[in-house]
């Protein structure tokens, strides 16, 4: 049998190990579970996955300024869910933390809490988060893009986690969204309504690239992050809620 030619050889082998780099990456790096240790101390807020900043900003009476667009974003265009009790929490942060496909996918509870609501909400079509240059700079140069207010925020397939716990022993609401990409197959949910999480506790594997969205509905939260930094789920503390004084909590 004819040998080929050494040329067609050394590109058939270079096909070959891309073909096992990209097999290794997208079938088994990117299902990668890491041990995390989760801090200890109940006055902190840990990050809910892996990935980086994109966004820090204030909530005022349910809406969110953005420049971009001149307008206000309403709490409910971002979550496409009401608070269960049909009373929504006005005023608080939102921080937003975009998942690369390098990224650990598996989202985490960021405080101890009770889950009091899940809804899931689809979309005719899923909208890419970021476009070519974006994805380079947030996923090779590390750099800080701000994706805030874009469309896919808006209108992508998305989940809504409602917890509500404490945080420096006072009672913290937490509206938890997870918000899919254009190529996301699924998002795998592990908890139920009614369920209670501990920090750093597995919520949901999603597939491929996306976002979560955390509103914390409290005022007085001093951020450990800013926008561009790396974080990582149930294990950077991202926010630190100070304990009331004890003659304060019994009043």
């Amino acid at each position: 049998m004819k040998r080929l030619p050494k040329f067609l050889r050394v590109l058939l082998s270079v096909a070959a190990v891309w073909a096992a780099v990209l097999y290794f990456l997208q079938r088994i790096w990117f299902y990668r579970d890491p041990v995390r240790i989760t801090p200890a101390d109940q006055e902190l807020l840990i990050s809910p996955c892996d990935g980086q900043v994109v966004y820090i900003r204030r909530v005022e009476d349910g809406q969110i300024t953005s420049e971009k667009l001149g307008q206000q974003i309403a709490v409910t265009e971002i979550t496409h869910a009401e608070w269960p009790e049909g009373v929504q929490p006005g005023n608080g942060w939102l921080i937003g933390i975009y998942m690369s496909p390098l990224d650990v996918h598996f989202n985490y509870a960021p405080l101890s809490a009770q889950v009091t609501g899940i809804v899931h909400n689809g979309a005719k079509l899923n909208l890419p988060m970021v476009d070519l240059w974006e994805y380079v700079q947030l996923t090779y140069l590390r750099r800080a893009v701000d994706l805030f207010a874009k469309r896919y925020a808006l209108e992508n397939e998305r989940q809504t986690v409602f917890l509500e716990g404490q945080l420096g022993g006072q009672p913290l609401k937490v509206a938890m969204v997870e918000i899919a990409d254009k190529f996301v197959n699924k998002i795998s949910t592990y908890i139920k309504v009614g369920e209670s999480v501990r920090p750093g506790q597995k919520v949901s594997f999603i597939e491929r690239g996306s976002q979560v969205d955390l509103f914390l509905f409290a005022e007085d939260v001093e951020f450990l992050v800013g926008v561009g930094d790396q974080v990582y789920g149930a294990q950077t503390a991202i926010a630190r809620r100070p304990s009331a004084p004890r003659a304060a909590v019994q009043a």
